[in-house]
């Protein structure tokens, strides 16, 4: 999940925000303004249930990026660096660059995030008590108790053992210890994923065709996300399997053809050399790469500026493409790379570019590692 806009940094963590928070965000306010509020506390203005509503939805984000950022700060502190966070649709997600490298690790990356929340939960509970005994406004009162049960649903939830939940990830993190295989233990969480996944698919139709409750849909949505989130991480987990002890240079394009970066985009898109060998090339800068340009992002140039245009000005810096050294593990990439030409790896050694690599370049590697397996002849 790839943010649209990139709010800041926390704790040196990189903070994004995926579109569809718009919708999730919406439906919040809308049905704290114009339906738990009113019904509570009847006889205030529009105006004030959706001030109160939209106060509300922020700080639910808020309490959803607290979570993440307590998976963040404890990953870090054991040794796993942290891409980037962010807020979506169905809540948010902290991108590790690798895995934990114990069962213990696991544990406490993982149960931070469910305490964190069920901690945020009884901070608003307690908050909502003394507001109430001080006589304030019930619509505020309302909001703060709303964010408490919110809180607390979300760190029972988020506690379930089943992939990609934290409690997917506890359960794992048990069966790790238990087993002593990391990839038998994600395919049992996985597997546990998909039929809780399933079982909220089912009941989510069952609640929708018997009342017609807008919230059966939504649970089978969740319900479905999670099979589709658990499969994925499944097949992700097996390729890490195929993938054990071979470095990026393994599957790297070595020597690739680059571009310079005070080359004009009309060069750049009339040059034989760049036009029908790949859809994206490094950008180099005496000598050194400092970016991606991709075709498209070229031709989305008008025809009228592209003389006038460098490729410096359409690519995609260096602090946003996924870099790696050539000895790194190539598994550790897996969960950082995406479908798409801007989302290419570039490879550099001691600051030179020495290879880039590709999911079609890696789906190649995991093909040759898999015919010449034994036993797979």
């Amino acid at each position: 999940m790839r943010a649209t806009f990139v709010l800041g940094r926390i704790a040196g963590v990189r903070i994004g925000v995926h579109w569809s928070v718009l919708f999730i965000f919406a439906i919040i306010a809308f049905g704290l303004a114009q339906g738990r509020l009113p019904q509570a506390h009847p006889g205030r203005s529009w105006a004030v249930y959706w001030a109160a509503g939209l106060c509300t939805a922020v700080v639910f984000f808020a309490s959803l990026l607290a979570h993440e950022l307590a998976h963040a700060v404890v990953a870090r502190r054991n040794g796993v660096e942290v891409d980037d966070i962010v807020l979506w649709l169905l809540g948010g997600a902290a991108r590790l660059r690798s895995e934990a490298s114990s069962p213990g690790a696991e544990l406490r990356i993982a149960g931070v995030g469910p305490l964190v929340s069920l901690l945020l939960g009884g901070l608003f509970a307690l908050v909502a008590w003394l507001l109430g005994t001080a006589s304030v406004s019930g619509v505020v009162v309302e909001m703060v108790a709303w964010l408490a049960g919110i809180n607390v649903l979300l760190a029972l939830f988020n506690a379930l053992p089943a992939a990609p939940l934290d409690g997917g990830r506890l359960l794992r993190a048990f069966l790790w210890w238990r087993t002593g295989d990391r990839l038998r233990a994600t395919a049992g969480a996985t597997a546990a994923g998909r039929v809780l996944g399933w079982l909220l698919v089912v009941l989510g139709l069952i609640v929708f065709m018997r009342s017609g409750a807008f919230g059966g849909l939504w649970l089978a949505l969740i319900g479905w996300f999670l099979i589709a989130a658990a499969t994925a991480e499944g097949r992700q987990a097996q390729l890490r399997g195929v993938l054990a002890g071979v470095p990026v240079r393994n599957a790297m394009t070595p020597e690739p053809l680059t571009v310079p970066a005070d080359t004009t985009v009309a060069g750049f898109l009339t040059d034989p050399s760049y036009r029908y060998r790949h859809s994206a090339f490094p950008v180099t800068e005496d000598g050194a790469p400092v970016g991606l340009v991709t075709l498209d992002s070229a031709r989305r140039v008008p025809r009228a500026e592209a003389h006038a245009v460098t490729v410096s000005q359409v690519m995609v810096p260096l602090s946003q493409v996924t870099v790696a050294g050539p000895d790194s593990p190539l598994a550790d990439l897996l969960p950082r790379m995406e479908p798409g030409a801007e989302h290419r790896v570039l490879v550099v050694d001691d600051g030179r570019l020495v290879g880039i690599v590709s999911l079609s370049d890696v789906s190649r590697t995991v093909t040759w590692l898999m015919n010449t397996a034994p036993g797979r002849r």
